[in-house]
């Protein structure tokens, strides 16, 4: 790496920072530094290990998540847009220096109603990392062939994407311009060429040494997945120098903070988490009123779940992925023997999935130790010991 080559590279993601601040108006700078590091890694995908996926998301139309995506279309190695692009077509356009894929309205492609989206949808799942091929049957050789699937894609779309996407993705979130926020017009004939023409300096200066960019090992801000999405990012930025470097770490750490803190609890992650607040103290609850106690929280889904709300049955459904498991408990009369869940069965699960406690406010009734929901009175249960009846486990 040369010092001309650096002071080359920091000026050009320089300049593709100012074109997206040009035409879009982007969340933060972290976010624009972002977008502008992504764009530049798709000119050098051979080198990298995983492909990283962009997210350009908005709540709302008009939010200019599709300007964004033409910017990045204008500035990207290779675009490949798959609207209305079969999936046989796709998988076919990628090769081991493959071309960046592009798909604007993606919500429609992970919707209920995306059954024959797929095969697209497996791609882009399994895309992010090397060697992760598509096994398809050519009926014509009479053979089972590997079909690529490594590939850089940005996805465009209203609300969020599923979880397999954005915890690959750097994930931007755009929002409508505010009164005073302005943007240049982009007008695809007249712009595009000359964003296409720094599209290819940004591949003549990072094709010209693939070896040292494959074989760098930055030190990252974040660690795991994040780390495997944001590493390109991070090399592009040491290659070019100057004050990139830090402004890569920055963003990535800035960004994935962001994504934490946006990220939806999964319907499994939330019932653990509820299940813990209704136990309280209570060493163990017979199932109808531990579903009553899931119901009575207004702001929960349980009410909701399903026509009648959350059945024991879908309970017991939710928990088994984690282990957990009704059992016949006896509990003092006037309860007696009864289907219900022990607190123990839930601590392995607690401690692993879900954020630390906090005390939560009791109350004594009689002979019991019960949570109190807010607002809603809840029958209490006695806190002696329960003993599961031999021989009905």
């Amino acid at each position: 790496m040369t010092s001309h080559l650096q002071t080359k590279g920091a000026a050009l993601l320089d300049a593709l920072v100012a074109a997206l601040n040009r035409y879009v108006v982007l969340p933060s700078a972290q976010a624009a530094d972002a977008v502008a590091l992504w764009i530049a890694a798709t000119h050098a995908q051979p080198a990298w290990a995983h492909a990283p996926r962009l997210v350009i998301r908005a709540p709302e139309k008009r939010c200019g998540k599709s300007r964004l995506l033409d910017v990045v279309e204008a500035t990207c190695h290779n675009p490949f847009i798959t609207v209305n692009s079969s999936p046989a077509a796709v998988y076919r356009s990628i090769t081991d220096d493959p071309p960046t894929l592009l798909v604007d309205e993606a919500d429609t492609i992970f919707g209920p109603k995306a059954d024959a989206n797929e095969d697209l949808r497996g791609l882009l799942n399994a895309g992010h990392q090397r060697n992760r091929p598509a096994m398809r049957y050519d009926a014509a050789l009479n053979r089972v062939e590997a079909i690529p699937t490594f590939a850089m894609a940005a996805l465009a779309g209203i609300g969020a994407m599923p979880d397999t996407i954005e915890d690959r993705a750097i994930v931007i979130r755009m929002r409508r311009r505010a009164p005073g926020e302005t943007v240049a017009p982009y007008r695809h004939r007249r712009d595009r060429p000359a964003l296409r023409k720094l599209a290819a300096h940004l591949y003549a200066w990072l094709r010209a040494d693939l070896a040292a960019l494959e074989a760098a090992e930055p030190a990252m801000p974040v660690e795991d997945r994040a780390a495997d999405t944001w590493e390109p990012l991070v090399i592009v930025a040491d290659y070019a120098g100057g004050h990139w470097p830090d402004r890569a770490r920055a963003a990535a750490v800035a960004l994935t903070a962001d994504a934490d803190d946006h990220q939806e609890t999964s319907l499994r992650l939330r019932l653990l988490t509820d299940c813990r607040t209704a136990f309280g103290t209570d060493t163990a609850l017979p199932t109808a009123e531990l579903l009553e106690r899931l119901k009575a929280d207004p702001e929960a889904p349980w009410r909701d779940y399903g026509p009648n709300g959350l059945t024991a049955m879908k309970l017991g459904t939710l928990l088994r992925e984690y282990d957990i498991r009704s059992t016949n408990i006896r509990f003092p009369p006037p309860i007696g023997q009864v289907k219900g869940y022990h607190r123990e069965a839930f601590a392995d699960a607690w401690a692993r999935y879900c954020p630390p406690e906090d005390t939560p406010a009791t109350v004594q009734g009689e002979g019991a130790t019960v949570l109190t929901l807010p607002g809603v009175p809840v029958p209490a249960v006695p806190a002696v010991p329960p003993q599961v009846n031999p021989g009905t486990a």
